[in-house]
């Protein structure tokens, strides 16, 4: 998911981007043209950064020239993309949700990435990826997507928040009931208003991908390798669930209903929380706008560790030309190089998404004067896969609507956990024959 600094951060292409002949084969002067669809879904200049690369790519290949389409948040995006296939004029490439890859293989919408790899300087850079990021990449043996901004979720706490509450600025909470009894001590209430939680974890827009660090460290996986079957109602699914809706309805140290995705780092920054959850992604929003010193750690472990990875992989369209697809393939190993995946991951806040990007000088300077950049990577390895499934926002969407109603109180954990399940066995079924 960014899962990214504010996934509410939009910038409308309209529905004339979905007319245009995004992938003409040439363009005039004998270039070929890589129309790319990005979504911006994110707070900061992103697009700046994504032009630059764009024109500096351009400089060193003047035969291909690379047409970024600013294209609204990842769902939005994903519309946009498949609606462009289906009218024959789909962009070269685009980055969308990793978790969006059997989607766009069951509607043909993509090839995958095997047939380019050629050389074994190919096949050595293919194999740089952390091993993390591919199983959302990953099927049947073919490689689909290319990772790119890729995330985790992580503790955020406010470390002058936890002075005053006494307790060590410098540790945050490790395990499940750490989290509980830190978070007493950082809720405050005049009378019957609570003026700072201890904790959020936001339930809009990405509900089942926070969830998901719940459910890893409950010991449960939501869903198989294969796409086609989930375990939604597995009794560590629903410990999990009933340990978030606790933290509001019977510890009183979250906020009640629904906590919005985008406004939660903004109440970090006000006070109103001491600790959230919130993607990696974050970083860099969370650096520039935080007044207090923060700290960066991993999500605390109930039975284990762990936090689903997310954000987005590129994609290659299977109507453009192979010309297109040449050039575009070219230019996705460009910005994913060691140096490129280093920048990216300094100036956005996303995990670097190859073990040898940490390793430039640029990187491990980031890192000595700003160590937090580095608990993500480190997360990697308790990190499983985001949920991803056939018809995959149709599952999600199964999931996210019996979190919300169990975080809302419509109906108990185990009950929302049993008709979400029933609700994506009734989806998937036909997808294993």
């Amino acid at each position: 998911m960014t899962h990214a600094i504010d996934r509410r951060t939009i910038l409308k292409t309209g529905a004339a981007a979905l007319t245009l002949p995004l992938a003409a084969p040439a363009l005039a002067q004998g270039k070929t043209e890589v129309s790319f669809f990005y979504p911006v879904a994110v707070g900061g200049p992103i697009t700046k950064l994504i032009d630059s690369f764009a024109a500096d790519f351009e400089k060193e290949n003047p035969s291909i020239s690379i047409k970024p389409i600013y294209s609204g948040t990842y769902q939005e995006t994903i519309v946009k993309a498949l609606t462009a296939h289906k009218s024959g004029t789909p962009p070269v490439t685009s980055v969308l949700l990793s978790t969006d890859m059997f989607t766009l293989i069951d509607e043909e919408a993509i090839v995958p990435f095997d047939d380019f790899i050629r050389t074994d300087a190919d096949k050595k850079w293919l194999a740089s990826f952390f091993p993390s990021f591919m199983e959302n990449s990953q099927t049947e043996g073919k490689t689909w997507g290319i990772p790119f901004q890729r995330s985790t979720v992580v503790l955020y706490w406010n470390k002058e928040l936890f002075k005053e509450a006494g307790l060590d600025p410098e540790k945050p909470p490790t395990t499940w009931a750490e989290q509980i009894a830190f978070a007493e001590k950082l809720t405050k209430r005049d009378g019957a208003n609570t003026t700072q939680w201890g904790i959020q974890i936001p339930s809009s827009g990405f509900p089942y991908w926070l969830f998901q660090g719940l459910t890893t460290q409950a010991g449960a996986i939501l869903m198989n390798p294969e796409g086609n079957k989930t375990a939604y109602d597995a009794p560590a699914v629903v410990e999990a669930l009933q340990y978030w809706v606790d933290l509001s309805r019977k510890h009183k140290v979250h906020p009640t209903g629904i906590v919005e995705w985008g406004t939660t780092p903004r109440d970090f920054f006000e006070r109103k929380c001491a600790m959230m959850w919130t993607t990696t992604g974050n970083l860099t929003n969370v650096r520039t706008n935080a007044k207090f010193p923060f700290g960066v750690g991993m999500l605390p472990a109930g039975k284990r560790a762990g936090s689903p990875t997310g954000g987005g992989n590129f994609y290659l369209s299977k109507k453009s030309s192979k010309a297109e697809q040449e050039a575009a393939f070219k230019f996705i190993q460009w910005i994913t190089t060691p140096e490129r995946a280093a920048k990216w991951g300094i100036d956005t806040g996303y995990v670097a998404v190859r073990g040898d990007a940490w390793e430039t000088p640029a990187m491990k300077d980031y890192v000595a004067g700003f160590p937090a950049a580095a608990v993500a990577r480190d997360q990697l390895k308790f990190a499983v896969a985001e949920l991803s499934t056939h018809e995959n926002q149709r599952v999600t969407k199964a999931l996210n609507d019996g979190l919300q109603a169990a975080l809302t109180g419509g109906k108990t954990p185990e009950a929302a956990m049993k008709d979400s399940q029933a609700e994506a066995e009734r989806i998937l079924r036909p997808y294993r024959r």
